[in-house]
């Protein structure tokens, strides 16, 4: 589905991302994981076509992503940012609403009646309780999950999610990777995430890309990658790595250092 070749994005004198061959499938989920700084923002707004490439080839399903319109794209790809959406006196209902851009002609119709198809949205999210409320009235976490229902909306066939559970505690955290674990399910969706949080990136992610430093790192199965040593290398940090007693996911401990 994505194909990069050799991609490098260069900002004035910085090399934001150097050097990048990277192949994602159609119904796999990514994880994209590195320290700060390494890369990982502008490789997910270069594989959304918001920025292009300095050097190298990227394509999206054989062609170019350049090729393509902005609509176009939209119809295929979509992008939900760590902050979603901001505390805006739009209610819910519109924001999901606002998904169908994409699909609707200059007077914002649609050939078929979408309504229903919003409505089943509404339901699979838990957000009937709140469809008509504005969004500067939510918390933070039900705000990410209208965030998450305009995407749903659009349709797409790659979900691009950066840094998606930032500001979330850790219910809605896990609340919204299950959403987005359920919705691939149901659809084949491909996932690409940025991801801070090694944890959830190995329950969730059945491939994690490595950027350090604008290049890639390692690539592989989480249990292939979220190893003592190679965390210690990338992060520097001592981990102790165990297996999550349910599932078998390798999940990453931390012990803070004593104070001298």
């Amino acid at each position: 589905m994505i194909t990069l070749h050799n991609v490098s994005k260069r900002y004035d004198r910085v090399n934001a991302v150097t050097g990048i061959d990277w192949n994602v499938s159609a119904g796999q989920w990514w994880g994209v994981i590195g320290p700060n700084g390494s890369g990982k923002s502008t490789l997910l707004h270069l594989v959304s076509g918001v920025e292009k490439p300095s050097s190298g080839q990227l394509q999206f399903r054989g062609k170019a992503i350049s090729s393509y319109g902005r609509k176009e794209l939209a119809r295929s790809i979509a992008v939900l940012q760590q902050d979603g959406l901001a505390p805006t006196d739009f209610t819910v209902r519109e924001v999901l609403e606002m998904g169908r851009y994409p699909f609707q002609d200059w007077l914002g119709r649609e050939k078929k009646d979408f309504g229903p198809f919003l409505d089943d949205i509404v339901h699979k999210l838990e957000l009937k309780d709140f469809e008509s409320r504005r969004l500067d009235q939510l918390s933070g976490g039900q705000r990410q999950r209208a965030a998450l229902g305009k995407v749903m909306a659009q349709e797409p066939e790659l979900l691009l999610l950066d840094e998606p559970t930032t500001y979330l505690d850790i219910h809605y955290q896990l609340q919204f990777m299950n959403l987005v674990a359920k919705w691939r399910q149901d659809t084949g969706i491909t996932v690409v995430s940025v991801l801070h949080d090694l944890n959830l990136a190995a329950q969730f992610c059945d491939r994690l890309l490595v950027l350090q430093d604008g290049k890639i790192a390692g690539e592989g199965a989480p249990a292939d990658i979220l190893t003592e040593d190679f965390i210690r290398e990338v992060f520097r940090v001592n981990p102790s790595v165990v297996s999550h007693p349910e599932n078998g996911a390798p999940q990453v401990l931390l012990t803070a250092n004593a104070p001298s």
